[in-house]
């Protein structure tokens, strides 16, 4: 279904490993990445390269482990460091710093927690060009001093979609926009929420500008004895928004919610109007749908609402859109569900059905 990496050791040790054990997923990711920072933007590997090394200082600044882990991945591979930083850094080189970029992404992302469920449920649908399934890794990741991690992510980029074993998840949903800064890419910020013991610590290495371009990060945590919290967070080169909701249900996908990014950024998803928020406004209606029949939420709920087909194609359940542009066409690469209270994880590699998700354990050994 996926290739699982079973990491641990030092920064380098887990990255050389992911090298090593994941090169043929690397290979995969620097192909994809190569033709679509091409296709937006008609710039060369080599150009792509040299704009990821924009982001070396902020990046060393901010946890120089981060760095000698991509050395490591890089080593491992057999590929330049400069290769791994570019894929890290892939969001700031393809999403952000042009006005007339138009794109339609279609992530879409949930949460809920009590008092509307009686667990912490977190899930999305991952959606980007479907090649990128031949990249998929799951890792397993026991660092020293930190909590363990299992996490969905592109074969070479270190940070992405999962959980820890301190009760923390996230979510991704990208925010195509015209200005990014040289700090940290959204994909290390993502690492750094899951390398996190308590939401206070997440939000610490994400606020204030430190990410380099915008997204949503939905985090979610359960601390245990019904101590539970989550959150859209947009984050941006100028600060970040938080919404949360008492009632214990939030969705994101994919256009900036929040009135400070929107002082700041040109919101640039093409389909804005048509996608992104009628996706929102759907997976908002099948919740309240699920509530008012007085249905339990649980992750049969999460399925079904992951493998829906309104709007189709570009649906909560997306497929390619036929009339785009070839570099631009997208669909559900993986979907994922995380119970945070069973820390139990769900996967489906990926358009999602209610009958192929598979648990993923989050042991080493399992």
């Amino acid at each position: 279904m996926i290739k699982r990496l079973e990491l641990k050791g030092t920064p380098r040790e887990i990255g050389e490993k992911h090298g090593r054990e994941g090169a043929k997923q690397i290979q995969q990711s620097l192909q994809t990445y190569e033709k679509l920072f091409y296709g937006y933007h008609r710039i060369s590997w080599q150009e792509a390269r040299a704009r990821a090394l924009a982001h070396l200082a902020a990046i060393e600044k901010y946890d120089r482990q981060l760095l000698e882990e991509m050395e490591g991945v890089a080593i491992g591979a057999g590929v330049d460091f400069e290769d791994i930083l570019a894929l890290n850094a892939r969001s700031e080189i393809a999403l952000t710093g042009r006005k007339d970029l138009s794109f339609a992404d279609g992530c879409t992302a949930v949460a809920v927690t009590p008092p509307a469920a009686d667990q912490t449920l977190l899930g999305q649908n991952w959606d980007w060009k479907s090649s990128q399934k031949e990249s998929l890794l799951l890792l397993h990741i026991k660092q020293e001093g930190k909590p363990d991690i299992t996490m969905v992510t592109e074969g070479g980029i270190i940070g992405k979609i999962g959980c820890n074993s301190a009760g923390i998840g996230v979510c991704l949903n990208a925010l195509i926009t015209d200005k990014k800064s040289e700090q940290v890419p959204i994909h290390l910020g993502l690492r750094a929420v899951l390398n996190s013991w308590s939401l206070h610590e997440a939000i610490a290495n994400i606020k204030g500008g430190q990410m380099a371009s915008a997204a949503n990060f939905l985090i979610a945590i359960d601390e245990g004895g019904g101590k539970t919290m989550a959150a859209n967070i947009e984050v941006s080169p100028f600060g970040i928004e938080v919404i949360t909701n008492p009632d214990g249900t939030l969705v994101h996908t994919n256009h900036i919610c929040t009135p400070t990014l929107k002082q700041h950024l040109a919101d640039l998803n093409e389909f804005k109007h048509e996608d992104s928020l009628i996706r929102k406004s759907r997976a908002e209606q099948l919740i309240r749908m699920t509530l008012t029949n007085k249905d339990r939420i649980d992750e049969e709920c999460f399925k079904v609402w992951f493998s829906d087909l309104f709007n189709y194609p570009n649906s909560i359940n997306h497929y390619a859109n036929e009339r785009a542009p070839e570099h631009r066409r997208t669909q559900t690469v993986f979907s994922i569900i995380m119970n945070l209270t069973k820390k139990r994880m769900l996967l489906c590699v990926g358009n999602p059905a209610i009958d192929r998700y598979k648990e993923v354990s989050q042991h080493d050994g399992n």
